[in-house]
């Protein structure tokens, strides 16, 4: 159960309702515009941590917001909380730029992402 680094927090997903007002509150809280601004995503980067604003809580349906744990091989993070009594919400898949999210829930109902990049 060693991982070649441990997993990390890097990544929060906000689902809104309003995207540009959202977006004016984040970058007022932030002190910055967002690096990544379109219709369908806004995306903060604030001392390497990454904000994202998810319009309508997306494709996925996000009701709260979800932290993705950053972590090395997917399939294998995946595999080990499911064994450890996690349910998959939203299997690995790739979001673009080689970058997989997937989601699980915990056994109290909290939805926890995963992430690995290239």
């Amino acid at each position: 159960m060693t991982d070649a680094f441990p997993p990390v927090i890097r990544t929060v997903l906000h689902p809104v309702a309003d995207l540009a007002r959202a977006k004016t509150v984040y970058a007022a809280l932030l002190g910055n515009p967002p690096q990544t601004d379109s219709p369908y995503y806004v995306g903060f980067d604030a001392e390497g941590q990454h904000i994202g604003l998810v319009p309508d809580g997306g494709p996925q349906g996000m009701t709260s917001p979800v932290a993705y744990w950053h972590v090395p091989d997917i399939e294998a993070k995946l595999a080990e909380v499911v064994a450890a009594g996690a349910t998959v919400k939203e299997a690995a898949h790739e979001v673009g730029g080689g970058r997989l999210v997937a989601t699980v829930v915990d056994p109290d109902g909290n939805v926890l992402g995963l992430l690995q990049d290239r």
